[in-house]
């Protein structure tokens, strides 16, 4: 029988919808989530003159795949730039990696743009239920390519920010990640 997460593990995307967007302020040397390109540590922040406007922007250097993006300070929100997620947060998150597969279109091309959409939220706890479901297909029936793709953009994406929450270099955050998946994957498994 499958465990079931803890209730505050649990998000009302309804509620998220209604959440106004807000700008948070970062510094140099804070640790980031880009739900685009995983977690870094903002390098800089300076005025600059870009495309033609002026104004202030963060330099952001992404860990797991050695790459420097930049983010308007006055976008950030909107972009979904947050900050890593702390302890209480990795524990609800964790639940969610351990729960049984929720409910998923059967179509492929249908997945693959419901899951699609989970990612772009930025919302960790979207981010997580993604992995855990394409953990859970693979393991079952297997994934298609691109579903395979998106698997490992997404647990990328997420050992990133587990690297800095746990405080782990990116091999030993990957490596808890996948064994988390699979001993999960097993365990539903035979609880079939």
């Amino acid at each position: 029988m499958p465990t079931e997460a803890p209730e505050e593990a649990f998000v009302d995307l309804e509620e998220l919808e209604a959440i106004e967007i807000v700008n948070i302020e970062f510094e140099v040397g804070d640790k980031v989530v880009s739900p685009h390109h995983g977690a870094g540590q903002v390098l800089k922040k300076e005025h600059k003159k870009m495309f033609g406007k002026e104004g202030e922007y963060l330099t952001i250097k992404i860990l797991h795949n050695d790459m420097t993006v930049m983010v308007p300070c006055e976008n950030a929100g909107i972009t979904g730039l947050r900050r890593v997620i702390d302890e209480e947060t990795v524990k609800k998150v964790l639940a969610v990696l351990e729960d049984d597969m929720s409910e998923m279109p059967k179509n492929w091309n249908r997945r693959f743009k419901h899951n699609r959409d989970k990612i772009k939220t930025g919302v960790i706890f979207e981010l997580a239920e993604v992995v855990r479901n394409l953990a859970l297909r693979e393991h079952d029936k297997g994934l298609s390519t691109g579903e395979k793709q998106m698997f490992t953009r997404a647990k990328k994406i997420l050992a990133s920010e587990l690297m800095y929450a746990l405080d782990k270099d990116e091999d030993e955050s990957e490596a808890y990640l996948n064994d988390l998946l699979t001993s999960s994957a097993e365990r539903i498994a035979a609880a079939r």
